[in-house]
């Protein structure tokens, strides 16, 4: 099911876009519940001038990303084929999450493994969007256990002035070690070299 109609918008918010691959149970989907409760948008296609959460991208999300896109487009599948989902196909700003451990009950506590709602509300929280953040993550019993682990993590990486940055404050938590030079921000998160 598409949805057509557009979420609500306040002056000044991005919007939130879904591109469901339909490959996960629907009864445990958060991007599913998100696009019900009209969090989110269903997308065939991802919308222009959006940010792609993607975790094999080679750049970071950054703050100053709110003032480049309009959107945020999650692709909602799998991790065992997210591979094949992300294999070069996906236009828009591809951008990788910075390390964030996941609050859901199913990956609870991996680095990276974050569900659709978790990856969404960790990109808002980064670009700013401190509320809409929290109005997706109230929606679900483990919401605040994913704040739990990373508010710390989310708040400075939501002050953050660029991509160097963000890998210090990465870095600080002990969450990756010293990155050498060259290497790619997909090999740093965790999902890269799986």
């Amino acid at each position: 099911m598409t949805s057509t109609a557009a979420a609500p918008q306040r002056p000044g918010a991005i919007r939130v876009a879904i591109r469901m691959m339909r490959q996960d149970d629907p009864r445990k989907c958060t991007a599913a519940k998100m696009v019900r409760m009209g969090l989110a948008t269903s997308a065939r296609r991802i919308p222009n001038n959006a940010v792609v959460l993607h975790p094999f991208a080679e750049r970071v999300l950054v703050p100053s990303d709110r003032g480049r896109y309009r959107t945020i487009c999650a692709i909602d599948c799998s991790w065992k084929l997210a591979r094949d989902q992300f294999d070069g196909r996906i236009r828009g700003g591809g951008r990788l999450l910075p390390p964030l451990l996941a609050g859901n009950p199913v990956n609870y506590a991996r680095m990276g493994m974050l569900s659709t709602a978790e990856a969404v509300a960790a990109a808002l929280h980064i670009m700013g969007f401190w509320q809409e953040a929290g109005a997706i993550l109230d929606r679900f019993r483990w919401g605040h256990t994913f704040l739990e682990l990373n508010s710390g993590l989310l708040n400075e990486y939501a002050q953050a002035t660029g991509q160097d940055e963000m890998y210090g404050i990465a870095e600080s938590y002990g969450l990756i070690r010293q990155r050498p030079p060259g290497d790619k921000a997909a090999h740093v998160h965790g999902q890269g070299r799986r």
